[in-house]
């Protein structure tokens, strides 16, 4: 098996690197190079497939794509593809991975891929005795929900229970909430969970005498939950101008604020989120969903704060944690249709729902890992400013071959801005070319 630590994988050609991704898992030479054209050629997604995908398609809008290193998780070394146009982001999961390699990699665990679908229920004279009748039929609507997709049923998932909540304080009213747990299992589940509630609600009318008005899915899954946790030796964080010791003291106080105050939280979790989005995006997943449930998780408490945790152990290691609702899938949906998504999954290696979802939460763990660690070392900033640096570059026009002047000038100066990178590259071609300016005029 190859080993996913790579040194100076940056360095490499476009080519070169397309060419030992596509190489990932010992397939045949056939498979190799059909990668390389999904990857590089003319095999992604065109505009044939993307106008069956969604309505009043015009063209395509394209993220860069690459892929973090250095990545052991459960003991497999694991190639991630990410999807994101921010700098730094694959970077720093790529070194925090290599930092976190040197405590064994990460340990990951997740729930089964249980959703909720939601049945609102209105107008209803009594709810509690209405709330009755529908617990005393659990079983019925069960098994009528099951009868919506046997076929999922036949491979083992398929309703787990039903729950029936009052909310009496509503600005309309008491109401009921029925709760229908459904196991997807390698499906995300939004399409069968929110059929499946359709399907019931009739005979919840029926049975409760009043009207149901939302049926649809909850992006709240608190109930299809990934874990993942790492351990770093203190003496891995050494770095030149800080001991591990001060690094890891550093990262568990960042963390602490973030535990107590929303403010930090929200930055705090947007950075896990940046590793996590980019995985979820890249696989075709449905990251809004992410989004909505991972924030209303780290909320459920009644304040939001951080969906990670930091400590130290017995011997002064560091030790990271990290759950949060996953409810992601490898069948159906872009997945299934879009060329690059399909192949994002092949090459992490995943076998189910559950097994991408734990790769998914390791993600976010590294990113979260990545960004404390800059934070508590040389600044957020210092690691960041060279990429973003060249995104200012190219966005003010410098050619491919100007960019690595404009970079290193704005670099030394230390003022990364539009304004100076516009003079600096004009600087740079008068340099090049004096008589150009005259000629202009």
């Amino acid at each position: 098996m190859i080993s996913s630590r790579v040194s100076g994988f940056y360095r490499w050609s476009l080519g070169e690197r397309a060419r030992w991704v596509a190489r990932w898992g010992g397939p045949s030479d056939g498979v190799a190079a059909e990668r390389v054209n999904i990857l590089c050629g003319p095999n992604g997604l065109d505009l044939t497939r993307a106008d069956q995908m969604v309505e009043n398609v015009i063209g395509l809008h394209g993220l860069p794509l690459g892929v973090a290193l250095n990545f052991v998780i459960n003991g497999r070394d694991v190639l991630v593809p990410m999807a994101v146009e921010e700098p730094s982001v694959i970077a720093g999961a790529s070194f925090a991975a290599r930092l976190v390699r040197e405590g064994g990699g990460f340990q990951t665990d997740s729930s089964d891929s249980e959703m909720i679908g939601q049945i609102q229920v209105i107008d209803v004279v009594d709810v509690w005795s209405a709330r009755f009748k529908l617990l005393s039929a659990r079983e019925e609507l069960l098994q009528c929900a099951n009868e919506c997709d046997p076929v999922i049923v036949g491979l083992g998932g398929g309703a787990r229970d039903l729950e029936v909540r009052v909310l009496e304080g509503t600005p309309i009213g008491a109401m009921l909430v029925v709760h229908l747990v459904f196991d997807c299992l390698d499906a995300m589940g939004a399409n069968t969970v929110n059929t499946v509630c359709e399907a019931l609600a009739p005979r919840i009318e029926e049975m409760t005498g009043g009207r149901v008005g939302l049926r649809i899915l909850s992006n709240l899954a608190d109930r299809r939950l990934a874990r993942a946790r790492c351990m770093i030796p203190v003496e891995a964080l050494d770095t030149d101008d800080f001991a591990g010791e001060q690094v890891a003291r550093g990262i568990v106080e960042a963390w602490a604020l973030a535990s107590v105050d929303p403010y930090r939280a929200a930055t705090h979790n947007k950075g896990i989120m940046n590793g996590v989005d980019a995985v979820v995006v890249a696989t075709g997943n449905d990251w809004r969903a992410i989004e909505a449930g991972a924030h209303a998780y780290a909320a459920q408490s009644g304040r939001y704060c951080s969906l990670s945790a930091w400590e130290r152990d017995n011997q002064g290691n560091l030790i990271g944690t990290l759950e949060m609702p996953m409810a992601v899938g490898i069948v159906g949906g872009a997945t299934r249709v879009h060329p690059v998504a399909g192949l994002a999954v092949e090459l992490l290696g995943v076998q189910s729902a559950r097994e991408l979802a734990e790769v998914i939460v390791a993600v976010g763990l590294a990113q979260n890992l990545a960004a404390l660690r800059a934070l508590a070392t040389e600044g957020i900033q210092r690691g960041h400013m060279r990429l973003h640096a060249r995104q200012v570059a190219l966005a003010v026009g410098a050619a491919e071959h100007e960019v690595a002047s404009v970079v290193e000038r704005m670099i030394a100066e230390g003022h990364v801005r539009p304004d100076r990178a516009e003079a600096i590259l004009a600087e740079h071609r008068r340099e090049v070319n004096p008589g150009s300016h005259q000629r202009g005029q």
